[in-house]
C-alpha cells in the first residue's frame, strides 16, 4: 500500500523542485520518476515501465537509495548502477559521466533464459529492456513516431507512392509500447485494426482517443473494415479478442469470398517474453492464461507454440493472396520458428523480412534515428520553442542539397515536428522525438543549449535517444538484421558506442543485455545528456553526438550498404577529424574466379 500511494504522486516534476547538489543529479531523478509515472509506466508498482518486464529497478529499496545518492552527488563523483543496484558514489571528474548503468550483463555462456529467471529471483540481475533501465522512456510518443514512419515506408515499398487511404493494416498489442499503434495508424492515414486480449488495456487506449472504434467479434470487425475501405476513411479499430481468432476469421473470409481485406500486417505482442505474459494463446481466455502460466508452465508453453503455429498458418494464407507481412522486431519470427511454424526458407532464413530489413535499416544507414529531448522546466511553451528550433534546423538542412533519400527523411520529420502539438503526443514529461542524422542532432543540441543559456528556454534540456538507433544496438533479429557480412552476431558496435559516449561527456550512459527481442538476443545501450546552457555542455553534446551516430554509420558502411557509404563519406568531407576505413566492394565475378 505504501508503494501504491507513492506511485500516485510519481511524475516528472519541474527540475527546480528537486533539492540536489547538482543540476545533473536533479535531471536524472526527473527522468527516473517519469519512467515510473502511472500515465507512462505499464506496471509502476512493480517498477516495470514497458514490455511486461522492462524495469527501472528490481525493488523499491534500490529506488530510494539511488535517489538519495543522486541528491547528494557532486560534479566530481560518478554513481555506479549494476542491474538496478546502486553500488555507490565514486570519485570522478567533471567530464566523466555522473551515472554509469549496466543491466543484465552476463558471461556469454550463461546468458540464457533459465539463468535470467534464477538470477533475477536472487536479486543479482534484471531486465532493463531498452529505455526502462536507462531512464530515457518518454511514454508512447517514441513508438508512435517509429510505427508511423514504418507503416508509411512499408506502404511506399509494397503499394507504391501515394496515400494509404482505404488500406488496411492488421496487428496486435495495445499494452505498453504497442499501445501507440492506434495513434500511429491514424497519423499514417490508413485503417488500422489492433487486437488486444486485455479489456483494461483496450479501454485505456479507447478512453485516450487513440482507438476510435471497439469491435467485440470477428464478424463485426470485418463489417467495420469493409465500410471503412469503401469510404477510404482513416480509422483505428481495437478488436477485443485474441489476434489468432482475428487472423483465422480473415483467412476464412478470404477463402470463402475471394475478398482479401488486408494489405499490410505485423505483430507487436511481447514475444521477447512469450511464456510469462508476453503472448496469450488462443485456446485460453485472458484470465485462464494468467492462471495456467503460473500453475502449469509446461502446458502454457505448449499452448503458446500451438497458437503461434495457427497464427502463422493464417498469415501465410493471406500473404499468398496479396497481403504483406513483416516482423516488427518483437521476436515474432524467432519464436514462431522455435514453435515449428512455417516461417523459414530451405536455407534457414525467414520467409518474411524484419521492419529493419524492409525500411528502417536504410534509414539507419543514412544516420537517421530516434533523437529525443525533455524540457525539464515542465512547461509546454518550452517544448513548443524546442519544436520550432528543431524545425528550423531541418529546414536549413533541406536547403543544403540533400540526396533524394535524405530529403525524404527530412521532410517526413519536418511534418512530424510541425504537427507534434496538434497530435497531442505528450504523456508525462514535456518530451519530443524525431528522426534526425548526425548533422541535425548536433545542430539541434547546440541550438537548445544556446537557448537555455540565453533564457529563451526556462530550464535545462535532457537529450537522449531510443537504444533502437543507428549505433546503439546489436541485434541480429532487429536493428542489425540487415547486416550481411556476418557481423550481425557481434556486439562490438553497441559496446564501443557506450564507451565512446562516456569518453565524450555524456551525463549518463547505459549498456543492457536484452531489450525488444529478448534476453541473450541483443546488446543495446543509450545515454542522457543534460544541456544546462554552459559552454562545456554545448561542447560535450556536439562531440558526443558526432560519435554516437557516426560509429553506427561506419559499421553499416563497412558492411557495404551504399547509403551508409554515402552518409559517412559526406560526414568525413565536412567535419574535421574523421579518417574512416572505407569499404571497397569487390566484383563478384572476381571472387568466383579465384
Amino acid at each position: 500500500q505504501w508503494y501504491q500511494r507513492r506511485v500516485r504522486g510519481m511524475k516528472a516534476y519541474p527540475i527546480s523542485e528537486y533539492k540536489t547538489a547538482t543540476v545533473q543529479g536533479a535531471a536524472v531523478i526527473l527522468m527516473i520518476m517519469n519512467n515510473l509515472d502511472r500515465r507512462v509506466a505499464q506496471f509502476p508498482e512493480e517498477l516495470v515501465t514497458y514490455g511486461g518486464n522492462g524495469q527501472v529497478f528490481s525493488n523499491w529499496a534500490q529506488f530510494r537509495l539511488t535517489l538519495h545518492y543522486l541528491s547528494i552527488m557532486t560534479n566530481e563523483q560518478t554513481l555506479s548502477m549494476m542491474s538496478g543496484h546502486p553500488a555507490g558514489l565514486f570519485p570522478s571528474h567533471k567530464r566523466a559521466p555522473r551515472v554509469v548503468i549496466t543491466n543484465g550483463m552476463m558471461i556469454p555462456n550463461y546468458s540464457s533464459k533459465d539463468m535470467y529467471d534464477k538470477l533475477f529471483a536472487m536479486g543479482c540481475t534484471m531486465y532493463g529492456q531498452m529505455t526502462a533501465g536507462s531512464y530515457c522512456y518518454i511514454g508512447p510518443q517514441g513508438i508512435v513516431h517509429g510505427t508511423t514512419i514504418t507503416v508509411m515506408n512499408a506502404g511506399r515499398k509494397f503499394l507504391g507512392p501515394g496515400s494509404l487511404a482505404g488500406k488496411v493494416y492488421i496487428t496486435a498489442g495495445l499494452g505498453g509500447m504497442s499501445g501507440a499503434q492506434g495513434k500511429a495508424v491514424t497519423i499514417a492515414g490508413c485503417i488500422g485494426v489492433i487486437a488486444e486480449v486485455s479489456r483494461e488495456a483496450l479501454d485505456k487506449r479507447h478512453a485516450q482517443g487513440w482507438i476510435q472504434k471497439v469491435c467485440d467479434s470477428v464478424d463485426e470487425c470485418i463489417r467495420v473494415i469493409q465500410e471503412a475501405r469503401a469510404e477510404k476513411r482513416v480509422l483505428s479499430v481495437g478488436f477485443y479478442g485474441n489476434v489468432v481468432d482475428l487472423w483465422e476469421g480473415l483467412a476464412a473470409h478470404t477463402e470463402k469470398t475471394g475478398e482479401n481485406l488486408v494489405e499490410l500486417a505485423s505483430d507487436q505482442t511481447s514475444l521477447h517474453n512469450p511464456f510469462n505474459g508476453g503472448y496469450y494463446p488462443v485456446q485460453l481466455s485472458y484470465e485462464e492464461s494468467n492462471l495456467v502460466m503460473n500453475q502449469d508452465p509446461d502446458r502454457f508453453k505448449s499452448l503458446v507454440q500451438e497458437s503461434l503455429r495457427r497464427q502463422v498458418k493464417a498469415i501465410n494464407f493471406l500473404c499468398s493472396k496479396g497481403m504483406n507481412f513483416w516482423d516488427y522486431g518483437n521476436a515474432f519470427l524467432l519464436e514462431a520458428s522455435r514453435a515449428g511454424a512455417e516461417v523459414t526458407n530451405p536455407d534457414g532464413s525467414f520467409v518474411y523480412k524484419t521492419y529493419v530489413q524492409l525500411t528502417i535499416g536504410s534509414v539507419f544507414s543514412l544516420g537517421f534515428g530516434p533523437f529525443r529531448w525533455v524540457c525539464t522546466s515542465g512547461k509546454q511553451e518550452d517544448l513548443l520553442k524546442t519544436d520550432q528550433i528543431a524545425a528550423s534546423v531541418i529546414r536549413d538542412q533541406l536547403t543544403e542539397d540533400p540526396s533524394e533519400d535524405e530529403e525524404g527523411n527530412l521532410k517526413d520529420n519536418l511534418t512530424w515536428v510541425e504537427k507534434a502539438m496538434e497530435n497531442e503526443m505528450v504523456v508525462g514529461s514535456q518530451a519530443r522525438i524525431l528522426y534526425s542524422n548526425q548533422a541535425g542532432r548536433s545542430r539541434m543540441a547546440a541550438a537548445f543549449n544556446k537557448a537555455v543559456a540565453s533564457g529563451e528556454l526556462s530550464g535545462p534540456v535532457v537529450l537522449s535517444r531510443d537504444h533502437h538507433d543507428v549505433s546503439g544496438t546489436d541485434s541480429p533479429y532487429r536493428e542489425t538484421s540487415n547486416i550481411t557480412d556476418g557481423s550481425m552476431w557481434c556486439a562490438d558496435m553497441a559496446v564501443q558506442n557506450v564507451i565512446g559516449d562516456a569518453a565524450r561527456g555524456a551525463t549518463y550512459v547505459s549498456i543492457h543485455n536484452g531489450g525488444g527481442v529478448g534476453w541473450g538476443e541483443v546488446m543495446n545501450g543509450g545515454f542522457g545528456m543534460v544541456l544546462d546552457g554552459s559552454e562545456d555542455a554545448g561542447e560535450f553534446a556536439v562531440s558526443m553526438l558526432h560519435w554516437d551516430v557516426s560509429n553506427g554509420v561506419t559499421r553499416r558502411a563497412w558492411d557495404g550498404h551504399p547509403l551508409a557509404n554515402q552518409a559517412i563519406s559526406k560526414t568525413q568531407d565536412t567535419v574535421p577529424g574523421y579518417n574512416i576505413t572505407m569499404c571497397n566492394v569487390a566484383d563478384d565475378s572476381l571472387i568466383r574466379g579465384l
